[in-house]
């Protein structure tokens, strides 16, 4: 009888236990099964793969791509360099207030170069009397109409090539000229200070034009306007504060006497300068 009663009380708790375990029991026993989740709310979300977990890693990233950026393009080699690009952004809807462009000069090339060789002979007798003297020299390339012809050295500009050249007359050296390698330069470049992601993406896209090759690249310096401000109110304050010290230094007798005293000898040393 014992025994008879056990077995139907074991039996009474499996199933009891088998039943909280399906979810049937949870409003009756109080206590969830699956603890505090709620299954159901997911099988009712709409569209769950369009939903994505960030890190904060990751998503400092995604941040950081939604955020304007700097990019430029260039250097540009020309003025007809510069009209082309500006043709291609000005066609694809990009106006001239989305980027600000940059000029700057490269200087031309002049070298001390020999004269044209008119034989090998000659040829050989110059790389000898160079290597003797040690004098480093080199064969000129890319201008057939002046070769084979010997360059000396190169400059910045056709006075210190001639100041060379003269310098090298004086040590005997002869049949030597002032060669332009390299003509000036106009170097331009169009920076993009706030680049958006569509603007980016359009950028991106133009970037396939030959005349934007090899295309935008983040800038290498970013533009310091406020540096710039700052610079131009600096003379200002310094002027303000010398009047201001000037004002408080003659409101007093001493500084006056002072002021009066300096002034007779101010005048020579103005004029001798000048002198």
């Amino acid at each position: 009888m014992f025994l008879r009663a056990l077995l139907v009380f074991l039996l009474l708790i499996n199933t009891l236990f088998f039943a909280w375990t399906r979810g049937w029991l949870d409003e009756a026993a109080g206590i969830k099964a699956r603890g505090d989740s709620e299954p159901e709310r997911a099988a009712r979300q709409l569209k769950p793969e369009l939903v994505q977990v960030f890190s904060p890693q990751s998503l400092a990233a995604a941040q950081a791509q939604q955020a304007p950026i700097c990019l430029e393009l260039g250097p540009l080699q020309g003025d007809a360099a510069l009209q082309a690009v500006q043709s291609v952004l000005a066609r694809a809807g990009i106006t001239p207030t989305d980027f600000q462009p940059q000029h700057r000069e490269q200087p031309g090339v002049w070298a001390v170069a020999t004269i044209k060789l008119p034989s090998k002979d000659f040829q050989e007798r110059k790389e000898d009397t160079y290597r003797k003297m040690k004098i480093d020299f080199e064969y000129l390339q890319g201008m057939p109409s002046e070769m084979p012809s010997m360059i000396l050295s190169r400059h910045a500009s056709e006075k210190a090539a001639a100041a060379e050249v003269a310098a090298l007359d004086r040590r005997a050296f002869k049949g030597l000229r002032v060669l332009q390698v390299q003509a000036p330069v106009n170097l331009h470049t169009l920076q993009v200070p706030q680049a958006s992601p569509a603007l980016r993406a359009k950028l991106t896209e133009l970037s396939r034009d030959p005349a934007l090759a090899p295309g935008f690249k983040p800038c290498l310096a970013l533009p310091n306007v406020g540096a710039a401000a700052a610079s131009s109110s600096a003379p200002a304050s310094s002027a303000s504060a010398t009047a201001s010290a000037a004002s408080a230094a003659a409101s007093t007798p001493a500084a006056v006497s002072a002021v009066a005293a300096a002034k007779p000898a101010a005048v020579p040393n103005a004029s001798s300068a000048s002198r």
